[in-house]
């Protein structure tokens, strides 16, 4: 694993321009709805990490709604006769949907209050075979109820195309399910597009990766689960292509430094950090760096997913350049603890540390294990509301409460004392 994590961090620093807003804004409240795959809470918590360690001052509050099986006509929460709803058309097909979504939203994400839902829906709207127009059809008319009670209830929502399927052929792409989910993919682009909508879209992005990957071994396994269900592997490479539509910045702050000077090394630039405290003494250099916020959050169990899409370089960059450095090897301590040796040649073109930051990287961690621990206690709440579990109401609100709390202060980056010396071969 670290012959990876090392592979990856050590990249050009490069200057990025001025980049759009993140989607997401100070006092949200994000809901995640969808079926089994959203259900994982896998994708989800990765982008939830994202933005908790890259705004730690924003007051941001995430919750699940995925639920196995589900669809945009809500199969899963009202059971409708699918039969005669699939018959129906105009308005009483439409009566049919209303009966189906309305009140189940009501109770399952309007309750939450959120400002944003994110609607993964599609996988098994099209029922995972060859174009049926009668599933697209309930398909189509399923987001719009959804997209028109949210509305109506103070919700902006996001529209989310499934990632494809993942047989293990040489061209995905020419699988009749991808081929149908392909065209669900066309109608939600362009109910987004009649009614000025965010669309996300995961399916091109994830399908490019799928045909490169698999035109060289049919029988690579990309997302690490099973055809419909992404491992972290995937869940990564999917939340990585959701925060780029959403504007998520790749900087998480840089620092550079010029040692041409000894006894005297200078400070060329500091983005979204300060730092202070600089000293230069026999060929080692210590500096203290405070930083607006963290790095994302990489899942140990997703480091592949960094050989197969730009995680770090397009969301994770911690940098770190100095020039002008007179020995060869260097080994970079944070608060006395060795995160890295680099070369002088490494650290003159730039390092991105965001997975060996010693102690910066496992606070970015103990994030990401609190937000599976949280959202697994927000999960049996949510439960509980429904099957009025008296036992559970009278306590999981306390529990989910301090481990926001907790989050919430893990979240805060802290000041570190970074220490560069001369390494022997």
């Amino acid at each position: 694993m670290m012959s990876t994590i090392f592979a990856c961090a050590v990249l050009a620093v490069q200057t990025f321009a001025a980049e759009p807003e993140f989607a997401l804004r100070d006092n949200d409240r994000v809901l995640f709805l969808g079926d089994s795959i959203t259900e994982q809470k896998l994708y989800t918590t990765y982008i939830e990490a994202y933005a908790v360690t890259r705004f730690p001052k924003l007051k941001l509050a995430f919750a699940n709604r995925g639920w196995g099986g589900d669809t945009a006509w809500m199969r899963m929460r009202s059971f409708p006769d699918e039969k005669v709803l699939f018959a129906a058309e105009g308005d009483a097909q439409q009566k049919l949907i209303e009966e189906s979504v309305d009140d189940v939203l009501i109770r399952d994400v309007v309750t939450f209050k959120p400002t944003i839902v994110l609607i993964n829906f599609g996988m098994n709207d099209c029922n995972r075979e060859p174009f049926r127009e009668d599933l697209f059809r309930a398909y189509v008319r399923g987001q719009k109820e959804i997209v028109k009670v949210l509305t109506k209830n103070g919700a902006r929502p996001i529209l989310l195309t499934p990632q494809p399927l993942e047989p293990l052929i040489a061209d995905p792409a020419s699988d009749p399910r991808n081929q149908s989910l392909r065209k669900f993919a066309d109608g939600l682009k362009d109910i987004a597009a009649k009614q000025n909508l965010t669309f996300l879209d995961q399916f091109d992005p994830y399908m490019a990766i799928l045909k490169r990957e698999h035109a060289q071994n049919a029988k690579v396994n990309i997302g690490g689960g099973d055809e419909i269900h992404p491992a972290p592997v995937g869940h990564t490479i999917m939340a990585s292509i959701l925060l780029k539509q959403l504007n998520a910045p790749a900087l998480v702050s840089s620092v550079e430094l010029d040692f041409s000077d000894a006894q005297n090394a200078k400070l060329v630039n500091a983005t979204k950090c300060t730092v202070a405290n600089i000293k230069a003494e026999n060929g080692t250099l210590v500096f203290e760096r405070s930083d607006e916020s963290l790095p994302m959050p990489v899942d140990a169990a997703a480091v592949d997913a960094l050989k197969i899409a730009p995680v770090l370089d397009g969301l994770n960059r911690y940098e770190l350049k100095i020039t002008g450095l007179p020995a060869d090897r260097y080994n970079v301590l944070i608060d006395e603890i060795l995160a890295t040796t680099l070369t002088k040649q490494e650290l003159a073109q730039g390092a991105n540390l965001a997975l060996i930051a010693g102690p910066i990287t496992q606070q970015a961690r103990q994030v990401l294990a609190l937000i599976f621990k949280k959202n697994e206690v927000g999960q049996t709440l949510w439960e509980a509301q429904i099957h009025n579990r008296k036992k559970q109401l009278a306590t999981l609100p306390a529990q989910l409460e301090e481990l926001e709390t907790q989050l919430t202060a893990t979240c805060q980056p802290k000041p570190h004392r970074f220490k560069l010396e001369p390494a022997g071969n």
